[in-house]
C-alpha cells in the first residue's frame, strides 16, 4: 500500500546534513539498493537511467577525457560532490581539479569543480530549475544540461545566491567550450546518441 500523499510545510521538514547522510548509509538506513542523493537537506531518489542517457552520458565522459588530456584534472561520473553542509548532489559528470587521490579522504567541494554536466532524459525540469540553484548557491562557474530528447545543451553561467544570471541553449552542429578550459571544444554531435 502507497504512503498517503500529503503537503507538509518546508519549515515542519527535519533537514539532514551530509553528515546525518554518511551515517544513514553507514548504519544501513539507507537501502544501498536504492540510488540516493541529499539535496538541500532531503533525501531524494535519483531517476532510473535510461538507454539514451548512459550511451550519452559515456560518449560525454569519452570526449571529455580526450579533450582534457594531460591537464590537472579529471572525469568524474555519477560521483558526489560536497557543495555545503546539506547538499551533496552526484552529477552525471563533474570535471575536478587535481587527481583521484587528492579525494581519498572527503569529496570534492564547488571550489574543485571546473564544470558540472547533468544528462536529461526524464529529469530536464528538475535539472533546469532546482538542480541550477543549488549549483548556483555553491558558486559552480560552469553548470551544463545536455537534454537528450530536443538535442540540445543548456550552459548556465554567472551564478549568484539566487540562481545563474547567463542561460544559453546550444543546438547542433554549435560546439560547447567550457569556461574553465577555452581551448577545448566540444561538439555537440559528438556527444548525442545519433538520430535514428
Amino acid at each position: 500500500m502507497a504512503p498517503l500523499k500529503v503537503s507538509l510545510e518546508p519549515r515542519s521538514l527535519k533537514h539532514w546534513t551530509v553528515q546525518d547522510y554518511h551515517r544513514m548509509s553507514d548504519f544501513g538506513i539507507l537501502d544501498p539498493n536504492e540510488r540516493t542523493e541529499l539535496i538541500a537537506g532531503q533525501i531524494t531518489l535519483m531517476a532510473a537511467k535510461g538507454t539514451a542517457h548512459v550511451t550519452t552520458l559515456r560518449l560525454l565522459a569519452t570526449v571529455l577525457d580526450a579533450l582534457l588530456g594531460d591537464l590537472p584534472v579529471f572525469v568524474s561520473t555519477q560521483d558526489p560532490i560536497q557543495l555545503d553542509d546539506f547538499s551533496e548532489p552526484e552529477p552525471d559528470l563533474a570535471v575536478i581539479q587535481g587527481t583521484v587521490l587528492d579525494y581519498a579522504e572527503h569529496h570534492p567541494h564547488p571550489s574543485n569543480v571546473a564544470l558540472v554536466v547533468e544528462v536529461a532524459d526524464s529529469t530536464l525540469k528538475q535539472d533546469c530549475e532546482t538542480k541550477d540553484k543549488l549549483y548556483a548557491q555553491a558558486g559552480i562557474a560552469d553548470y551544463w544540461v545536455l537534454d537528450i530528447k530536443n538535442r540540445q545543451l543548456h550552459i548556465f553561467r554567472e551564478p549568484t545566491p539566487t540562481g545563474y544570471t547567463r542561460h544559453l541553449i546550444l543546438t547542433e552542429p554549435n560546439q560547447a567550450v567550457p569556461l574553465a578550459f577555452p581551448n577545448l571544444a566540444l561538439s555537440l554531435t559528438s556527444i548525442l546518441p545519433p538520430i535514428s
